[in-house]
């Protein structure tokens, strides 16, 4: 039998009432994920033997639930947001963590098989993205695309995330923009930008490993670096950085990141853009909606225009008044 898998980031702290909620909910079976330590004498309780201890518990948990796969989609969201707005309300009396759901499908066996198979093409607005050992079909011919492979650590563009960043990118960048992508992991988005016809664009990340796997993405998509700037750096320390993005205004800034990063690049994203410059927003847990949203209404500079929902995840999107 198939199941719907729903995986709950939340904290060790809030086991207990989130299984409560499920349990509320309908819901007759969890399963618990965390590295809370076990002490010597819950050990010696227990009739087995430990080969290790458990990793440093950082306060993690997850919380995974099924549901029957042919059960009908509209009544698993209604479950879902159900969930949800749970959880908003507890929040400000006990720490939830992210409160990210993630789905997948499982059996009743064990699946562990060619890794391959679990990655597939998928297509985002005009764009088809496809793993480099699957062949270009009929159907999708006539679009858009981008190969990517699974084994970088740096996305595919199937997260709910970066798909919101694309869906904007589509909506917003015009032939002979100048597109700065902050945080650029595999490269992805700004693969993107240049497919749309960007003219120019700069990259940039705290991990050199992302910086060589961005090189290597562009290199597989056959799309020649020149007009292509790849930086490390975090610019929201590095001074040297910020001075060269606010000297060359662009029209698009985007930032696929973590909300408690994009907080503080809303405050000065206003001086890396052009007047009616966009900057688009993603990587933000529905959690932290309104704090993002707060930060970005208190960069006078800038106008709030449109905020946009894929699962869990937020994408908010703001332009730079002109005056």
């Amino acid at each position: 039998m198939r199941w719907n898998k729903y995986r709950l980031k939340t904290t060790t702290q809030a086991e207990d009432f989130v299984s409560g909620v499920l349990m509320e909910l309908g819901i007759t079976g969890i399963q618990i994920e965390d590295n809370v330590q076990i002490t010597q004498e819950e050990k010696e309780k227990q009739f087995i033997d430990y080969l290790a201890d458990l990793p440093e518990d950082d306060g993690t948990a997850y919380i995974s639930f099924y549901t029957e796969e042919n059960s009908q989609d509209e009544n698993d969201e209604a479950l879902l947001n159900r969930l949800r707005e749970r959880l908003k309300e507890a929040n400000s009396f006990i720490p939830v963590g992210e409160g990210s759901i993630e789905k997948s499908a499982t059996e009743d066996t064990d699946w562990v098989d060619n890794w391959k198979k679990y990655f597939k093409s998928f297509t985002v607005g005009k764009f088809f993205i496809k793993p480099t050992w699957e062949t270009l079909d009929d159907t999708h011919k006539n679009m858009e695309m981008i190969e990517i492979d699974p084994g970088t650590a740096f996305g595919t563009g199937k997260h709910d995330t970066t798909q919101l960043c694309m869906k904007q990118l589509i909506r917003y960048v015009k032939t002979g923009d100048k597109v700065l992508d902050l945080g650029c992991g595999s490269g992805i988005l700004s693969i993107v930008a240049k497919k749309l016809g960007a003219a120019a664009v700069s990259m940039t990340d705290i991990d050199p490993a992302a910086i060589r796997a961005a090189q290597e993405n562009f290199a597989v998509n056959h799309i020649s670096m020149n007009d292509v700037e790849i930086m490390e750096g975090n610019v929201l320390e590095d001074k040297n950085l910020q001075k060269k993005f606010a000297g060359r205004p662009y029209d698009i800034v985007v930032a696929n990141i973590l909300a408690d990063v994009i907080i503080p690049i809303a405050g000065i994203v206003d001086r890396f853009l052009k007047p009616g410059g966009v900057f688009i927003s993603s990587g933000i847990i529905y959690m932290k909606e309104d704090e993002v949203k707060e930060a970005i209404e208190n960069n006078t500079k800038m106008n709030l225009i449109d905020i946009v929902k894929q699962g869990d995840w937020r994408s908010i999107i703001a332009e730079k008044k002109d005056v």
